[in-house]
């Protein structure tokens, strides 16, 4: 299984567009995908819920997992959502 760990620099953090647009990139992908906030419990990459409800804020560091052929393209996408200010 492939990771990413990224600090989140978005002023809103991972919350509305932001998490919508990491969502729809992780569906696009036949990959399994989670993310977690910190040390936390991982969640469905692919869940909107899911992933507002991790309330990632500026700052914030979250750890990124897909499995599966492809992982490590798809990572660099989703880590690139997650980190861009």
């Amino acid at each position: 299984m492939a990771e990413r760990q990224v600090i989140v620099k978005a002023e809103v953090g991972l919350h509305a567009r932001p998490a919508a647009t990491f969502v729809q990139t992780a569906a696009k992908a036949s990959l399994d995908v989670t993310i977690a906030k910190g040390s936390g419990q991982p969640v469905n990459g692919k869940s909107i819920l899911a992933v507002l409800a991790l309330d990632v804020r500026q700052g914030d560091s979250v750890v990124i997992r897909a499995e599966g052929e492809g992982a490590d393209e798809l990572l660099d996408q989703l880590a690139g959502i997650a980190s861009a200010p």
